[in-house]
């Protein structure tokens, strides 16, 4: 088995060098990964050695290993964090733009995500600024992630940038994720109980059909309304089934029409528990944004706009739309957020003393941290209250079922006596 001699960086920027016995670049390139460490050179040690120069990582080194690439599809959320995560560590390690960029290249595991690099990198060899060739591509990155890399630009403390970047991209990220696996579990309940459901109308309540045939009105009035509904399933099971699919699907289409998208948000944050935690929610990334913005020096006007458009609800971008108008006049941050009237007395007052300490991107900061606890505190709050209340519903509808049968089973003994 060859050995390779590498050079990598590790989290904090520290440069470490090493050998490996590995059965080719890929294999080191996996181990060196797995040890979370940012490869920078990987060479043959016997070549390396022969010819006495630095090792460097071989630009055809994806190409050599198949395996390297597996991954399929387009460039997403998880492969933006990847690629600036490891950018940020490579320009701490001190390499150029281009070298790091290279690298990222070699590095890639998704060959959209290698050609998106590799455009990037044409751009800035032709003397075109970072920001400006993320900007080719503002459907992936967004106004947000650009306007930083242009901040950290001008400062010249681009790696120090890219670092609050990956901050923030994993904050939201580890946001969303809390809201979705906390919506798992309820929607597992109700899947389960809706296929319980038609497992008891469709099996169960025609095997009792034959027996209470001939019984008629002397049913109880539970059972008969139950054998009525299990013979609509079987006999109309799958048009009720298509009609079912087909109206969820012209709601679910509705909703992401400007039209319905709007009226869903605003009812939204009318529904008790919910709508306050929604609003929470919106405005974590509303904070979070602005306050990782001004940090890094971008003007409070422009770190406005872009916070505003960071907010997925309609009705609420709406209501923080006017905060930079009036900005803009000459009235002061906490007037105009006051105006908007979704924010709290304690945002008000962290906000008032931020813009009167010179600390307004600090004290937003602080304001997400506050928000994020207390979405992810009222999220617990709420499955508590949610899952023992599907659990109530299954349970009800399932023993009324069995209650009805058994009613009906009880009747035919006292026609028999």
């Amino acid at each position: 088995m060859p050995d390779f001699v590498w050079r990598a960086a590790t989290a904090t920027g520290k440069v470490e060098e090493g050998r490996l016995s590995a059965p080719n670049t890929a294999a080191v390139l996996k181990q060196l990964r797995e040890q979370g460490l940012t490869p920078l050179r990987i060479d043959d040690a016997v070549s390396a050695g022969i010819s006495g120069v630095t090792p460097r990582l071989p630009r055809s080194a994806g190409a050599l290993s198949p395996k390297v690439r597996q991954s399929k599809g387009p460039v997403n959320a998880p492969d933006v964090l990847a690629l600036t995560s490891e950018l940020a560590i490579m320009l701490r390690a001190g390499l150029a733009l281009d070298n790091a960029l290279r690298v990222l290249i070699d590095m890639s595991h998704k060959p959209s995500v290698a050609a998106l690099t590799q455009g990037v990198l044409d751009a800035v060899k032709g003397g075109t600024p970072l920001s400006r060739a993320l900007a080719e591509h503002k459907e992936l990155f967004g106004d947000f992630y650009i306007n930083m890399v242009r901040s950290g630009e001008a400062s010249g403390q681009m790696s120090a940038v890219l670092d609050r970047l990956v901050e923030h991209m994993e904050r939201q990220r580890a946001l969303r994720e809390s809201v979705i696996s906390a919506t798992i579990y309820p929607a597992i309940l109700l899947v389960v109980a809706v296929l319980s459901l038609i497992a008891m109308l469709g099996f169960v309540v025609p095997q009792f059909e034959k027996l209470f045939t001939d019984m008629g009105d002397a049913l109880p009035l539970p059972t008969r309304v139950v054998m009525l509904m299990g013979q609509a399933f079987t006999q109309y099971g799958l048009v009720l089934g298509v009609i079912a699919a087909a109206g969820a699907f012209l709601v679910l289409r509705w909703f992401k029409s400007p039209a319905g998208k709007n009226w869903w948000q605003a009812r939204l944050l009318m529904l008790p528990l919910v709508g306050r935690l929604a609003l929470k929610y919106q405005l974590t990334l509303f904070s979070r944004s602005l306050g990782t913005l001004l940090g890094n020096g971008v003007p409070m006007l422009t770190a406005l706009h872009i916070a505003t458009e960071t907010v997925g609800n309609a009705v609420l971008r709406q209501a923080l739309s006017r905060v930079a108008p009036i900005v803009k006049e000459g009235g002061k941050v906490v007037q105009a957020i006051m105006a908007t009237g979704i924010f709290e007395p304690l945002a008000i007052n962290l906000i008032r003393v931020g813009e009167e300490t010179g600390r307004v991107g600090q004290m937003m900061l602080e304001l997400s941290n506050i928000l994020n606890r207390e979405v992810e505190t009222g999220i617990k709050r709420l499955l508590t209250l949610v899952e023992p209340v599907l659990i109530l519903v299954l349970g009800v509808l399932i023993a009324g079922i069995i209650v009805s049968i058994l009613l009906g089973i009880l009747s035919i003994n006292d026609l028999a006596v």
